[in-house]
């Protein structure tokens, strides 16, 4: 996952708005969102390589997302799947904040990471290169691969087109899609320098991203509101192929934390 916009407790009718697109090489084995058959309740995509997921969310209400760290000269060849960060909240019952404490012991021996925890009463926000565990406060926010809310192009761009949408009133999966579709590369200025070559900054500056071996393999709507009311909208995209799009709509039930 390269990019994630959202607002939260930020609209009247929805506590949660979340778009995010899945960047990975296209050779990646990958199944599309769907409830996973060997874990009730858990909606998510799947990464066949190592088992994880990049961004789900169960019918009890809690939801997680990742995304990487660009670090290339901080890379550890062993490290376990970062996708796994996301499945092991999502099968547990421990409230967002409890699990990221746990984390944060052993969150060292992961390559470069930001994570997104929540439930129906709280969000989160943890890197292993920042160390803290960041309570998220009412607003727009968005998440690349440094941190929360750093203020490169793409990440300044999908905030202020979600902030439009709220403001206008013309929020939907369409218009939410709409806008992780946006492939306006950023100007040579202002391309951040992450130790990958600015032919690489200038490909992965886009929110939308494609080239001939890496790009955008699914799109994300994820509408969360008040009312335990739960619309999830996944776009996934393949070269050569239409796009396939899967919609899934439930109320999330509440479950005791233990």
């Amino acid at each position: 996952m390269c990019l994630i916009v959202f607002a939260y407790r930020a609209h009247p009718r929805y506590r949660l708005i979340l778009g995010a697109n899945r960047d990975e090489f296209y050779e990646r084995p990958t199944t599309a969102a769907a409830f996973w058959p060997d874990e009730s309740g858990l909606l998510a995509g799947r990464d066949l390589k190592s088992g994880g997921t990049w961004l789900g969310l169960t019918q009890s209400g809690q939801v997680a997302a990742v995304t990487n760290y660009r670090d290339p000269k901080g890379q550890k060849e062993q490290a376990p799947s970062r996708g796994s960060l996301v499945v092991n909240y999502l099968r547990g019952r421990d409230t967002p904040h409890d699990y990221l404490e746990r984390l944060a012991y052993y969150a060292g021996r992961y390559n470069g990471f930001n994570l997104l925890v929540g439930d129906v009463d709280s969000l989160y926000h943890f890197s292993n290169y920042e160390g803290t565990i960041n309570d998220i406060s009412p607003g727009v926010h968005a998440l690349s691969n440094h941190l929360l809310d750093t203020p490169w192009p793409k990440v300044e761009a999908a905030r202020a087109s979600l902030t439009q949408l709220i403001e206008a009133d013309e929020l939907s999966p369409e218009s939410l899609l709409a806008l992780l579709d946006n492939r306006t590369l950023a100007p040579e200025e202002s391309l951040p320098d992450t130790g990958i070559g600015k032919d690489w900054e200038r490909v992965l500056s886009s929110i939308f991203i494609e080239s001939p071996v890496y790009g955008t393999r699914s799109s994300t709507v994820l509408l969360m509101d008040h009312d335990s009311g739960v619309t999830f909208v996944e776009r996934t995209f393949a070269p050569n192929e239409a796009p396939v799009t899967e919609r899934y709509d439930f109320e999330i039930e509440r479950v005791a934390q233990t």
